[in-house]
């Protein structure tokens, strides 16, 4: 019985220790500034995280021999005011992971003037930084490197786009010259533009509300796609009152402008922040993007 017992325990800690957040900066949080003493992260009944000061990669793991080496970094949206952990981070995660893909989420640091010298790029660099990481790692936790796909969700689906447009803008410690391209993005119905559709919470909270139209003009990532761009599958809601449609529409545009292989899902209904499961319709939209995956060959040898 003890035996059986410390067999279980083995394995409770092994399982945990599959899942233990990676500091995505151990020796020290770039372009920031202390924390004052009552921002401190703070997790709601809905799941939501807010005042994240120390970013980090959440691993979702797979069995080496369930594993087919590719690996997704998830961005939960929240407006760029707080991160939607669970129906936009976990639960997607496990879903990858049903697919034979490890999945990270990424607890990023949401833009404030409080704790960064400059807000605009934080949460790009945690994105890189997670790029990175992964790609370093890639042979420890069984991943091809030329395989690391990123989603992002809303305001997550932003920072997604910033890292699969504006990847030749390095703003991490970058020695080694990891490549920094996502392979493949996922955009769901994300927040692009920071034009006359856009979504004001988020850009108010990555650019402020007196933002110069240079600064403007970058972040509306519908102007940043180039031939380089990785593929792209885009997911959205007609009906979404939150992030008007166009801004799925204007870079599915982008990428047909600029030829890069795309696929977008638009639904009649469903609205903002369905997560998973899109319950207006009997199509689930993460068994298009399987298609998608294995048509690109993400989920095995083609």
């Amino acid at each position: 019985m003890k035996t059986i017992l410390f067999v279980l325990m083995l394995m409770t800690t092994a399982t945990f220790a599959q899942q233990k957040a990676i500091p995505l900066y151990p020796n020290g949080v770039p372009n920031s500034k202390p924390a004052p003493a009552d921002y401190v992260e703070k997790l709601d009944e809905r799941s939501f995280l807010s005042d994240v000061t120390v970013p980090t990669l959440i691993p979702y793991l797979v069995a080496k021999d369930k594993s087919n080496g590719t690996a997704v970094i998830i961005c939960p949206g929240g407006g760029y005011m707080g991160l939607s952990m669970e129906n936009e981070g976990s639960n997607i995660a496990k879903a990858f992971n049903k697919l034979g893909i490890t999945a990270f989420i990424l607890k990023s640091r949401l833009p404030s003037d409080i704790i960064m010298v400059d807000k605009t790029i934080g949460p790009f660099q945690d994105a890189q930084r997670a790029i990175q990481i992964v790609r370093q790692r890639a042979a420890e936790w069984g991943i091809d490197p030329h395989k690391v796909g990123i989603i992002g969700f809303s305001a997550g689906g932003h920072l997604a786009s910033t890292a699969s447009t504006q990847f030749d803008k390095t703003v991490i410690d970058n020695k080694d010259n990891t490549n920094l391209r996502p392979d493949f993005a996922m955009l769901i119905y994300p927040v692009i533009t920071f034009g006359p559709k856009a979504h004001v919470m988020s850009k108010e909270s990555l650019v402020g509300k007196n933002a110069s139209q240079e600064l403007i003009d970058l972040y509306s990532n519908e102007k940043q796609v180039t031939a380089n761009t990785p593929p792209t599958f885009l997911v959205a809601a007609e009906d979404d009152n939150v992030v008007p449609v166009e801004n799925t529409l204007l870079f599915y545009q982008a990428l047909l402008d600029n030829k890069v292989k795309a696929e977008m899902h638009i639904y009649p209904a469903g609205g903002h922040g369905f997560g998973l499961y899109n319950k207006t319709t009997k199509d689930f939209w993460f068994d298009r993007l399987t298609n998608w995956l294995d048509e690109g060959g993400w989920l095995g040898n083609k």
